[in-house]
C-alpha cells in the first residue's frame, strides 16, 4: 500500500535580505580542498580510460555522472582561487589533468566508433531480414544505369 512520505520542510529564506557571496576562505584552506578534487577527477578519468581500454563491461552513465560530480566539485573549488597568483605545483597537476581527459576522449571515441558500427550492422541484417527483395532490384538497376 501507497503511503505518501511527510512533506519536507525547506528552510525559510528572509525575502528582504539579498543574496551575498561566501566570504572568501584563505588560500591554504582552499588549496588542499582543490587538490583532492583534481585527484577525485584524475582518479574517476583513469578508472574510466582503463577499462575502456581493456573492454571490460562499464556502466558510461555512472561514468559520466561521477567525472560531472567531479567537475562541480573542482569549479567550486576554483572559484575560491579567483584572481589569486597561480601556483606552479597546481597549473601543472592541472596541465597533467588535461593531457588524461585527452587520452579519455580518444578512448571514448574508439568505443563510441565500434558501437556505430555494431549497431549499424544489426540495423542493415535487421533491413535484410524484413525485406521481401521487392524494391532492392529496382534500385540496384537504377544505380546501375547512367543517366
Amino acid at each position: 500500500m501507497y503511503q505518501p512520505s511527510a512533506p519536507t520542510m525547506q528552510p525559510s529564506r528572509p525575502e528582504a535580505a539579498p543574496f551575498t557571496a561566501a566570504p572568501q576562505a584563505p588560500r591554504g584552506a582552499v588549496v588542499p580542498t582543490l587538490e583532492i578534487s583534481l585527484q577525485r577527477l584524475e582518479e574517476i578519468v583513469d578508472q574510466e580510460t582503463h577499462a575502456l581500454r581493456t573492454r571490460k563491461a562499464i556502466n558510461l552513465k555512472e561514468f559520466n555522472d561521477r567525472k560531472s560530480q567531479a567537475l562541480l566539485e573542482l569549479t567550486r573549488s576554483l572559484r575560491h582561487i579567483q584572481g589569486v597568483g597561480s601556483d606552479p605545483a597546481l597549473t601543472a597537476r592541472v596541465g597533467a589533468l588535461k593531457v588524461k581527459l585527452a587520452v579519455n576522449q580518444a578512448a571514448l571515441k574508439v568505443h563510441l566508433e565500434a558501437v556505430r558500427e555494431v549497431s549499424t550492422s544489426i540495423a542493415d541484417a535487421i533491413r535484410q531480414a524484413e525485406s521481401d527483395g521487392t524494391y532492392t532490384q529496382a534500385i540496384s538497376s537504377a544505380v546501375r544505369r547512367p543517366l
